[in-house]
């Protein structure tokens, strides 16, 4: 890539936004998905994204201007109520699925009264190039408190994973660890939906985290590689995406998938 391609591709306004916006989402995402990675949420954090269309409609029934506000409270709702049933139940992959088939199909079917689905399309996939220097200062915010959270948290999530009731036996509050890590989620998940999409967005959680853990040794590593994997998926999936007229998310979604593949296979050839 010359450097006249790269003059004209930050000459446009909105793509130095996508650009910023980038450089924020795709780390924030690789910090989480170590941990939901670790605990297996993958399930979980997919049918966390499920239910912003749930959390739209309730904001279109109620009448509430900003959806925005409604996909949280729902979202931070459907995370807990999920973490309290999954201490209850064996079978949990299956109330999640439960869970989020019955919220999809909800929102669809408030969203599409009167055919006004169209609306909310965008939704689906995404449109990263549409943020403004207004909103990557609300995605620095985000960053700036996951980071604090993580800090003060990570031990403890990173005990109750491996082994909880040695976690509870040396006075870890894993219950309350494990609720906050889900409102954060909550949070992260559905602030960034708008430019992310609801049906990727799982994908970019847990993709570069998958790809780091085949070839980490340890989690210093782990972390490391997975904040690579999604700088670089970001990165360059902006970048061909621009070149090639492709929807962005789904780009650095196949880009991500290829790290994935490329350290699976390197993983095996490792091992033999």
């Amino acid at each position: 890539m010359g450097l006249e391609s790269l003059t004209a591709f930050f000459q446009y306004g909105f793509m130095r936004n996508a650009f910023l916006a980038v450089l924020i989402i795709t780390p924030l995402f690789g910090l989480l998905g170590t941990m939901i990675v670790q605990k297996k949420m993958a399930f979980f954090s997919d049918a966390l994204g499920h239910s912003a269309l749930t959390g739209i409609a309730l904001g279109v029934v109620f009448g509430i201007g900003d959806t925005s506000l409604s996909m949280i409270v729902f979202a931070v709702a459907f995370a807990l109520l999920l973490n309290f049933i999954g201490e209850r139940v064996a079978a949990f992959d299956t109330v999640i699925s439960v869970f989020s088939s019955c919220s999809v199909a909800l929102g669809l079917a408030i969203l599409s009264a009167g055919g006004n689905f169209s609306k909310y399309s965008s939704l689906l996939v995404g449109d990263i190039l549409s943020i403004t220097r207004g909103e990557i200062l609300y995605l620095l915010g985000i960053f700036a408190f996951t980071l604090v959270f993580w800090c003060f948290c990570f031990n403890y999530l990173n005990a109750a994973s491996i082994h909880r009731t040695l976690a509870k036996g040396r006075h870890i509050p894993v219950k309350l660890m494990e609720n906050l890590f889900a409102v954060v989620m909550a949070l992260i998940v559905m602030l960034s939906i708008k430019w992310v999409g609801i049906l990727i967005i799982n994908a970019l959680l847990i993709l570069p985290a998958a790809a780091s853990r085949n070839i980490s040794e340890n989690m210093r590593e782990y972390h490391f590689f997975s904040l690579v994997f999604s700088l670089f998926s970001g990165i360059l999936g902006l970048f061909i995406s621009y070149y090639t007229n492709v929807a962005t998310g789904p780009m650095i979604v196949i880009i991500a998938s290829v790290l994935y593949f490329s350290t699976y296979v390197y993983a095996g050839k490792r091992n033999v």
